[in-house]
């Protein structure tokens, strides 16, 4: 609704309450939604009119759209609820839980059993939390004070609160207004008008006793011009709606609709509209008055109006000529050739050429993936896996149902008209925009909430040169959004799901048409005045609608219900078909998918084969199969220019088809300079050692760049350079992807060892799989220690302050194995006591404390503490089994025995571990032999011993059988560093070597011997000290986090950096931009998937990170041999490898 007919309620609203019509005034107030009157909210709530309560809420908000709403009704019928145990109406009581309280039960199924529990006690006043409940009028005066805040808290009721400030009796003011401008338009006009109604205009009568002329129906100020468009959101005048519905496009639909329920009304620029069943049209010219004013509506665009305002009768007033002046074209100009094949490895669902990048596809799958290809390459350039950015942010319906519902699909992908952003709908509730600056740049701009239940179609639109998104669902529903996610229109009408929408605009009249799934066509303009026009699809079931490329010519596609496929252009002019293509012979078990190019050619899927028609021709054209291999009904889209089309495969592909302008340009693309096919982003050269090859170094540098993308393919050319390259040493190479395309047999036959390896960055969210963990981040509160559950379904981290948090995987089929994974976000459990686990912190200095926790092999118990007692915490119950070694000193490091779960290793502050064996409550060992607290704990079943670090830096080695000391080794600080600092310890799967982790460096040691065999120091890109590290599940990874916030993923064996991760792959802009540095603190492995880790950041979240799927592992292992580092050799098997051979930058 515009802004002046939301002011227009109001002056209603004013006129109402003026002539005392209350209950009327109320009722606007709740259908409309404009003014919640808190006043008439708190005479019923206090008058317990429940019923009419809620109904009064309804205008304003629904139970699930928030948490305030959620809170507020849950309020209310509490309220309810208890009045009705305190009569001792229990039928009541019961019929109030069971119908109103029970929905509250989905979001918290404990406090609806309490609830439910009142119903046997005598007096509810028993429970304790009840136990101050008064008289009801106490009650209710209580229960006001807390609406009240949930009220204005609640963002739905913004700018809802205060009624405008209005001069009193504004509409009778308006009223009288317009009665004195009719009377100054009469050409005999009396002194003392007698005004009697005001159904038709004022004409006072000649004095000759003639009578008056016949009343005009549309007054002369509601012929606006067709350019006064209503800016959204802005205050101008009522939108010429009607005109604008009746111009061009939709002339003819709406004045050839008198079968259909098309309102073809004008709504005028009075304030009094005219009644829906009038179409006004001016009878005879008005010859306006000499006031200023009237002017600006005597001019061309109101002729040209006028025009338009006519029953739709001549041939001028048809939107293209009969007669078409075509180019040339031949069967040649059809994509028809196969050029290659792309795998994409699941389902596709939508596919969409970027407007002006004619290579460039967008590709939407069913498992929710979304994938963007170069086809001149042939190269996967990244994949955005399915997963919810913002799970908080959505309707508290979807939060408890998307765990449980089927995967999310792609519905449609699309890219705006300028290519700048690209947006997903999905098969629930949202859609997701990206936005684009090239290649190696597509960000997460916004995700909407947008309908209940699926989203069916996707498209861009340009309402008052404003770039907004529209989107239509299966509650019937067609919005219109802002690229801020601000909801502009929301068009009700449809009876059904809407399969489909087409924005589209005619010369300043822009519009939308819609198709549902019982076949019904409507179109809407941009102004919540209801659709123009009401008509039936071709089959009556699922029907898309397409523009050609100039916009001139309307086509629609579908299938009926009974498998019988149309495909048909319509005239815009008369809202009726204008020709009917044949050529379909197989009924379809599905809807068949269409496309147009060049503005003369279409193109349908089905039957396992592409159908092509000429658009003047009802008769088929062409077919092809492209070489078979199609499903039965394939979808398909041409690039903007005409001359490629790509079409789904039946193994999950997609296949390439170009005509031989398509050809070259595919041909042209390929020999490009790699990187001219990127973004502009400048990347490191490729740099070439030796004088015998400085002819080609130029052209190296232009080929290839660091891309902040997925690591590429190298590029073609390469196989083409001089032989001497092969024995030169490239620095910055690109790390050779599997490709998953069918590759041209140059690049197979080129030599591996040709290939240079390279530093696999990871620098953008689309170059990995990432989740974080719901309800974790608290920036009071980092997390201290992380664990995976051995089983690999769960996270638990322990915090700061003492509190393990515990995330779990739900198998469904989104995640068949249930396992922990970076695609699916994991629920945060609790027990449905609502415990916590929560240690003992009595007298604790929390900033002093050094947290510790350790997981029973069973995952049936955990064993924490916080700077107090050691807590034994039952892990389904989350109860506290037992407490134990009260400080001082305080516990800094536990682990298990390995053989025996009741034996715990303790390591204290004061440098001693106790060996505690909890079932008889006993320390049976204390070990001394550090000289400051304990961090580091780990056992070796092979070697029988237990190795301790400590914040002095050394390691010492312990007998498991005797517990006596057998050696103690420093670790290898840099010159001048003082020992000090966490030293973490972990045994390799082999349990003979050892992984020691110290801010100052990485290191392996034979733990036989005590021997180290490698080390690798901080530097270059990787310069910050490092917080935590950990092997990965087969101990054939390193994964190091940082204090800067990167990750380094290195060869567990030679300790050469393979990978780096850094903080904007995972951080929002926000948390990097912030005052506050993030890091991680901790980083764990998961017990059974090697490329999967997770880490626990300094603000308290917990993230999972994996590589993409595409990918499936983080880079490739560095060769043996890399050449010179700093002027330095490479390590031997015994040296120690101070670097990896280059850090890309």
């Amino acid at each position: 609704m515009s802004s002046l007919s939301r002011e227009l309620v109001f002056l209603i609203l004013q006129f109402l309450e003026e002539e005392k019509f209350k209950e009327s005034v109320h009722k606007l107030e709740q259908e409309s939604g404009f003014f919640f009157n808190m006043k008439y909210f708190e005479e019923k709530v206090h008058a317990g009119e429940w019923e009419e309560v809620e109904k009064y809420l309804s205008g304003f908000t629904k139970v699930d759209d928030n948490r305030y709403s959620m809170k507020i009704f849950f309020e209310i019928r509490k309220q309810k609820y208890l009045e009705a145990l305190d009569r001792q109406d229990k039928a009541k009581a019961v019929e109030i839980l069971v119908n109103d309280l029970k929905v509250f039960s989905t979001f918290n199924e404990d406090l609806y059993k309490e609830i439910t529990q009142l119903l046997t006690l005598g007096n509810f006043r028993e429970n304790e939390q009840l136990s101050k409940y008064g008289d009801t009028k106490t009650a209710r005066s209580i229960m006001l004070i807390e609406l009240k805040k949930l009220i204005e808290a609640n963002p739905l009721f913004r700018e809802k609160l205060v009624f405008p400030t209005l001069k009193s009796s504004r509409l009778r003011t308006l009223i009288n207004q317009s009665l004195n401008w009719q009377h100054q338009l009469c050409k005999n006009p009396r002194p003392n008008p007698d005004i009697k109604t005001l159904f038709t205009d004022h004409s006072c009568t000649p004095p000759n006793g003639a009578l008056a002329p016949t009343p005009v129906n549309l007054p002369t100020a509601a012929v606006a011009k067709p350019a006064a468009y209503t800016s959204l959101g802005a205050h101008g005048p009522f939108p010429p709606t009607a005109a604008a519905a009746n111009a061009n496009a939709l002339a003819g639909w709406m004045a050839n609709a008198a079968s259909s329920s098309v309102q073809a009304a004008v709504v005028t620029a009075s304030s009094l509209p005219v009644p829906p069943n009038q179409v006004s049209i001016l009878k005879r010219p008005i010859t306006p008055p000499a006031t200023l004013g009237m002017v600006e509506y005597q001019n061309a665009d109101h002729e040209q109006l006028m025009k338009r305002l006519r029953p739709a009768q001549s041939v001028e007033e048809v939107t293209y000529p009969t007669v078409r002046q075509q180019a040339s074209w031949s069967l040649d100009d059809l994509p028809r050739t196969v050029a290659f094949t792309l795998h994409q490895g699941s389902a596709v669902t939508s596919l969409d050429f970027h407007p002006s990048h004619h290579t460039l596809l967008l590709v939407g799958c069913s498992n929710g993936e979304i994938t963007l290809w170069e086809a001149g390459i042939r190269e996967k350039l990244g994949s955005k896996p399915f997963k919810i950015w913002d799970i908080q942010a959505c309707t508290l319906t979807f939060q408890a149902s998307a765990a449980k519902d089927a995967p999310f699909s792609v519905s449609r992908v699309t890219w705006s008209p300028d290519g700048t952003f690209c947006g997903a709908a999905f098969s629930k509730h949202l859609i997701h925009l990206y936005a684009y600056a090239g290649p190696n740049d597509l960000r997460q701009h916004l995700e909407i909430d947008a309908h209940a239940g699926g989203v069916n179609d996707i498209a861009f639109a340009h309402p008052n040169k404003q770039l907004c998104v529209v989107t239509c669902g299966d509650d019937k529903l067609i919005k219109v959004w802002d690229l801020n996610g601000r909801k502009l229109f929301n068009f009700e009408g449809h009876e059904a799901p809407v399969y489909s929408i087409c924005p589209h605009q005619k010369e300043n009249i822009q519009f939308i048409f819609s198709t549902a799934v019982d076949g019904k066509i409507k179109a809407w303009l941009y102004d919540n005045m209801g659709s123009r026009v009401d008509y039936d699809a071709p089959g009556h079931w699922c029907t898309t609608m397409l523009y050609s490329a100039d916009g001139s010519r309307l086509f629609s596609c579908g299938t009926g219900k009974d498998g019988d496929s149309f495909l048909v252009e319509w005239n815009e002019s008369e809202g009726a078909i204008k020709r009917t293509y044949t050529g379909f012979r197989k009924k379809s078990a599905g809807v068949v998918q269409f496309d147009t190019t060049q503005n003369h050619f279409l193109a349908v899927g089905e039957d396992s084969q592409i159908k092509f028609w000429d658009m003047d021709n009802i008769n088929i054209l062409a077919t092809t199969d492209a070489e078979g291999g199609l499903p039965s009904l394939p979808r398909l889209r041409f690039n903007k220019e005409g001359n490629l089309l790509a079409v789904t495969t039946a193994d999950n592909g997609i296949k390439i088809l170009a005509n031989a302008t398509g050809m070259r340009s595919l041909r042209t693309v390929e020999t490009q300079p790699f990187e001219a096919l990127r973004s502009p982003l400048e990347g490191g050269a490729i740099k070439v050692s030796g004088s015998s090859v400085a002819n080609v170094a130029p052209l190296l540098d232009k080929a290839v760049k660091t891309s902040d993308f997925l690591p590429f393919q190298w590029p073609k050319v390469l196989s083409t350079l001089d032989p001497l390259l092969r024995s030169c040493h490239v620095e910055n190479g690109v790390d050779p992807m599997a490709r998953s395309i069918e590759k041209p047999r140059a690049l197979d036959d080129v030599n591996d060892k040709m290939k240079p390896w390279q530093l696999t960055e990871i620098v953008d969210p689309i170059q990995c799989r990432m989740v974080t963990m719901p309800d974790s981040a608290d920036a009071t509160n980092k997390v201290a220690r992380l664990l995976y559950t051995n089983s690999g379904v769960g996270i638990l981290a322990l915090g700061s302050n003492g509190i393990q948090k515990l995330w779990k995987w739900i198998r469904n089929e989104q995640n068949p194995t249930g396992k922990a994974t970076a695609s699916v976000i994991p629920h945060h459990w609790q027990p449905n006591s609502g415990l916590l686990m929560t240690n003992d912190i009595s007298g604790v200095n929390l900033e002093e404390a050094v947290p510790c926790i350790a997981l029973s092999k069973n995952d049936s118990y955990v064993m924490s503490a916080a700077g107090g007692k050691v807590s034994l915490f039952n892990m389904m119950t989350f109860k506290v089994m037992t407490t134990f070694m009260p400080p001082p000193p305080a516990s800094t490091f536990l682990a298990f025995h390995p053989q025996d779960n009741n034996i715990i290793a303790i390591g204290m502050e004061d440098s001693t571990i106790h060996i505690y064996n909890v079932r008889v409550d006993e320390v049976k060992s204390k070990l001394k032999g550090h000289q400051k607290r304990i961090t580091g704990l780990a056992f070796s079943n092979n070697l029988n011993i237990l190795v301790s670090s400590g914040a002095d830096a050394q390691l010492c080695i312990w007998s498991i059988d005797t517990w006596e000391k057998r050696k103690s080794v420093p670790i290898q600080l840099p010159a001048g560093k003082a020992p000090s600092g966490d030293t973490r310890v972990q045994f390799h799967s082999d349990q003979l070597r050892l992984l020691v982790a110290h801010e100052t460096q990485l290191a392996i040691y034979d733990a036989s011997k005590m021997e180290r065999i490698r080390q690798w120091v901080p530097q270059d890109a990787l310069s910050a000290p490092i917080s935590c590290a950990a092997y990965s599940c087969n101990s054939q990874l390193v994964f190091a986090s940082f204090c800067d916030g990167n990750i380094g993923i290195f060869d567990a064996d030679t300790l050469k950096l393979r990978c780096r991760v850094a903080p904007s792959a995972y951080l929002s802009q926000a948390v990097l931009n912030g005052s506050q540095a993030v890091y991680p603190v901790v980083v764990a492995a998961h017990p059974q998937e090697p490329n999967q880790f997770a880490v626990g950041l300094t603000d308290g979240s917990v993230k999972v990170i994996e590589p993409t799927e595409s990918e499936n592992k983080w880079g490739v292992s560095p060769p043996a041999d890399n050449g010179l580092l700093n002027g330095r050799p490479g390590s031997s098997s015994t040296a120690s490898n101070h670097a990896p051979d280059q850090v890309q930058r």
